[in-house]
């Protein structure tokens, strides 16, 4: 049966969906699979957080965001971690300050994809249908409304950085949220970054991020 292939787990932390995909044809067959599995406590896990444990050589950037929007928009999910089942992430950098920096002067438009592997500073706005992605860290002098993830290759430490955060979705390492609908944004510069498996976003103060 293809339920066999996934295991829904709670604790108190939050659900733990083990899933693998040897039991499955190929993605879709799984999401529908998992689908199936959530809908039967819809209600129960409405506002929760998830760790999906799956073998992530096996999904691809597309699927990725496929299973993060039907988690968020299906299951009414808060938050979602990936986390690879043979425990082999791949890490470059190890801190927010090694590696190269590229540097972007203008507004990233709707439909735009921007990858890079290292850090990346855009100077001018993100807007709304455009996509970031480093292996680094993110920083935006500017306004940041598309989707972003930062430490692209498992660097739990990378940081998400702008004058005015609102992301759709954003994205550290395999850890993932998204800004809430009626969420007011204060007229503060904010940084995101990871702590307890959480990405939490503060106000920047200058000389705190150093580690």
């Amino acid at each position: 049966m293809l339920g066999d292939g996934i295991v829904i787990k709670g604790n108190r932390e939050g659900l733990n969906a083990i899933i693998n995909m040897n039991k499955f044809r190929d993605f879709d067959q799984m999401l529908r699979a998992l689908m199936d599995r959530l809908s039967k406590g819809k209600n129960f896990y409405k506002g929760a957080s998830i760790n999906v444990i799956i073998d992530l050589k096996c999904l691809n950037e597309k699927n990725l965001k496929k299973l993060e929007t039907v988690l968020f928009d299906e299951f009414s999910i808060k938050d979602c971690v990936f986390e690879d089942r043979k425990e082999k992430k791949k890490k470059f950098f190890d801190g927010i300050y090694e590696g190269k920096t590229k540097f972007i002067r203008k507004t990233i438009r709707s439909g735009q994809v921007i990858s890079y592997s290292g850090n990346l500073v855009i100077i001018g706005n993100v807007n709304s249908g455009a996509e970031v992605y480093a292996d680094g860290n993110v920083i935006v002098l500017g306004i940041l409304k598309g989707y972003v993830h930062a430490g692209f290759r498992g660097n739990s430490k990378a940081i998400v950085a702008a004058l005015c955060l609102q992301p759709s979705i954003l994205r550290i390492s395999n850890i993932m949220t998204r800004s809430p609908e009626d969420n007011v944004k204060p007229r503060y510069p904010e940084v995101a970054k990871i702590r307890e498996k959480t990405i939490i976003v503060e106000p920047y103060i200058p000389n705190k991020y150093m580690y």
